[in-house]
């Protein structure tokens, strides 16, 4: 090579490096005043106090415990922090601002006591959006069905926002009704003076549909809506059953969204239609379900939108919110969005086209055979990057750690359908569906370096089973009805799936008639409430729970005017284990993956996390099922709790070398913020178990020793 050549070469190098840097330096990592971080939800910190080679030396520094913790609560809650204060929520749904130094409470403020009510269930919180201008400083957060905001400095509702301080998320939703379940578990993204907001919803036919709506965060008026479930002459109306698509929900954005600031593009990931596991009632591809929405952020109109599962019936919801990555490919630097996903794909595309990044082919998958189900006959599969977990389970993948646990697992299959990675719900026979139902990737999360343009992914890599059973349409509505709202978790025999999901049996031991439909009407830990179901079918189902064999018998649960209920249902949410509670297949259960997003090939995989018992009888840490996600660091270090073992760790951001744990009061499934005061790094995590581990209180930061 020539000297020419070479000079030309290094300022051409120099030209893209510093185009790359031109363009991160307009985004400030070194803070977490948002929900991901930074505003490009990277995940990501450039602080560098804490580095591999100190980061041993870390020590608790402060705890703040919110002191509310109840039987089977959680903190999902990452908390944020600006101009010194930490922001974050309880297990019962009080918002707080502490001094991010020392963990002093600096205000708390309980949304039930304006609400009225006590607050037996409202859902989690996995955190708060922050806004201000000038001296207008607010912090905007959900409790119930309920949208409120708060003076950012002292915790007094702002009651000219919308009635006295609060919205009511069940209005403006350009629907007939009014009585859903809603619950907003994420929080809203801030783009100028709007909040855009998604919502959780029933799992059932009585859903609510999931338009994604924006909110004037002045005044609390609703400023725009996009209808995830198309209205009749609108786009993708055409992908849905029309007799029935107005009694149709879901598609709705659960996971939270992610906001291109300069662009005035707002990214939204949409999960499954209802009912998730038999679509007779939505024949189509159901847009815009299942799919990764570019949205203009000040109007709401679309600009492009990739489904990544067709008419699903698994319940493939996208779990997190998207990343903004900026990345080089072809020599060229190219500014994207990186979608991870429950089935272990992550699928990357142009922000502002929508043209993936790599190759996504329309693959042909296996057929339903479920009466009156028309399911799609391909489904869309990335080339690159790579998955970031197996993606078929077979019978050399079944646990065989010990003879009897083998057996067990094999007996549970005897009848299953398994190797399939799209096998749809069968009327015979279970599926076993893997990667699961809790992923793959969670709300948790990715982080991304864009440094080194690294994706960070955590998952779970355990088998779940689909058992679908005919409705009983004709037969005991009490039955019908609770299967409809009750089923799905607690299983048709109503054993439940303890200790995250308890048994119903031999409620009439415990309860009156008149107790019962106070708990269904209020909800009570992860249960959520059931006020917005008639009263009539309250009493059935109480009937029903009860004892009374006959409630509702002979009744005909479908005709014109009534709502309809599916032909078929999923028998439980259910993890493939032995007796025990062991995971049914061989580990690692529990990922920590590290992918090169310029390549999309895998720089390293490791284990996460350990279940002590089994370590105890001498088998290599398994990894454990993980709710939370990872946050990486300009010090060369990568943080993660979200492990049922109660720790939080550190990682080699560049080798996946584990580098430092500590236990925790509780289980960290939340990620961790880190953030800088008085020139001191602190590293800080959500400890509110749950998931069928010991609920907790506190929020824990670590720091260096002074």
């Amino acid at each position: 090579m020539s000297l020419r050549s070479s000079i030309t070469l290094i300022l051409l190098s120099s030209i893209l490096f510093f185009s790359c840097e031109k363009k991160t330096d307009t985004i400030d990592y070194s803070g977490w005043g948002h929900y991901g971080g930074s505003e490009d939800g990277a995940r990501f910190s450039s602080l560098a106090q804490i580095t591999k080679e100190n980061v041993a030396q870390l020590e608790v520094v402060w705890t703040y415990h919110t002191g509310d913790a109840t039987e089977r609560s959680q903190i999902q809650c990452q908390p944020i922090v600006v101009n010194g204060l930490l922001y974050g929520s309880t297990p019962k749904l009080n918002v707080f601002a502490l001094d991010a130094g020392t963990g002093q409470e600096v205000w708390r403020f309980d949304p039930f006591q304006v609400l009225g009510g006590e607050n037996s269930w409202a859902g989690t919180n996995r955190g708060v959006s922050y806004w201000e201008e000038g001296d207008d400083k607010r912090i905007l957060f959900s409790a119930g069905n309920w949208l409120m905001a708060v003076n950012a400095l002292t915790g007094e509702p702002i009651l000219s926002f919308g009635d006295k301080g609060k919205v009511d998320l069940r209005k403006d939703l350009d629907t007939d009704l009014e009585d859903f379940l809603i619950v907003s578990n994420s929080p809203g993204v801030v783009f100028e003076d709007k909040l855009i907001l998604g919502m959780r919803l029933s799992e059932g036919l009585d859903a609510a549909p999931g338009h994604v709506r924006a909110y004037n965060i002045k005044t609390g008026k609703r400023e725009w809506i996009f209808h995830t479930i198309p209205q009749q002459g609108e786009p993708g109306y055409e992908t849905w059953d029309p007799k029935h698509i107005r009694q149709i929900g879901g598609a709705n954005n659960w996971a939270g969204m992610t906001v291109d600031q300069e662009r005035g593009i707002v990214f939204v990931p949409t999960g499954s239609a209802t009912y998730d596991f038999w679509g007779g009632y939505r024949t189509g591809d159901n847009l815009y379900a299942n799919s990764l929405l570019a949205l203009d952020a000040r109007t709401g109109k679309r600009i492009w939108h990739f489904q990544a599962v067709h008419h699903d019936v698994w319940d493939r919801d996208f779990p997190a919110p998207p990343n903004l990555i900026r990345i080089q490919k072809d020599g060229k630097w190219i500014d994207a969005v990186a979608q991870i996903s429950k089935q272990g794909m992550t699928y990357v595309f142009d922000r502002e086209t929508g043209e993936p990044i790599w190759p996504i082919n329309e693959t042909p998958v296996t057929q339903s055979v479920m009466p009156g189900e028309i399911s799609s006959k391909t489904q869309p599969m990335p080339t690159l990057p790579e998955p970031f977990m197996k993606m078929v389970f077979t019978e050399k993948d079944i646990l065989n750690l010990k003879p009897e646990w083998e057996a067990d697992i094999k007996s549970k299959l005897s009848n299953a359908s398994i190797g399939d990675t799209w096998a749809p719900p069968h009327p015979d026979k279970p599926i076993v569906l893997f990667p699961g139902m809790d992923g793959g990737g969670e709300w948790g999360g990715a982080s991304f370096d864009p440094t080194t343009q690294t994706m960070y992914i955590n998952a779970n890599q355990i088998p779940w089973l689909i058992d679908m059973t005919p409705n009983a349409s004709f037969g005991n509505v009490g039955q019908s009805v609770y299967t409809n709202y009750c089923g799905n978790c607690h299983g048709l025999e109503r054993k439940g799936n303890p200790p995250t999901i308890p048994s119903l049996i031999g409620l009439k031991e415990k309860y009156t008639p008149d107790s019962l439909d106070l708990l269904l009407q209020k909800g009570r830990g992860a249960m959520p409430a059931f006020g917005h179901i008639t009263t009539e079918e309250r009493g059935v189902l109480i009937d029903y729970l009860m004892g009374k064999a006959d409630a509702g018998d002979k009744k005909e649960l479908e005709s014109e005017n009534t709502k309809l209920y599916p032909r078929y249902y999923m028998n439980g949410y259910k993890r493939l284990t032995t007796k025990e509670g062991i995971y049914g297949s061989n580990p690692p259960w529990g990922l920590l993956t590290a992918i090169d997003m310029n390549t999309g090939k895998k720089k390293w995989q490791v284990t996460l996390g350990e279940i002590d018992s089994l370590s105890a009888q001498g088998f290599a840490p398994t990894g454990t099922e993980n709710y939370g996600g990872p946050v990486a660091t300009a010090g060369g270090v990568l943080f993660i709790a979200a492990t049922k073992d109660e720790k939080i760790r550190a990682f080699d951001k560049e080798t996946g070398t584990i580098l430092w744990e500590a236990k925790l009061p509780a289980s960290g499934h939340a990620t961790p913020a880190v953030y800088e005061k008085n020139g001191k790094q602190y590293l800080v995590i959500a400890c509110g178990g749950g998931k069928g581990t010991k609920s907790g209180d506190a929020y824990v930061a670590f720091a260096l020793p002074d």
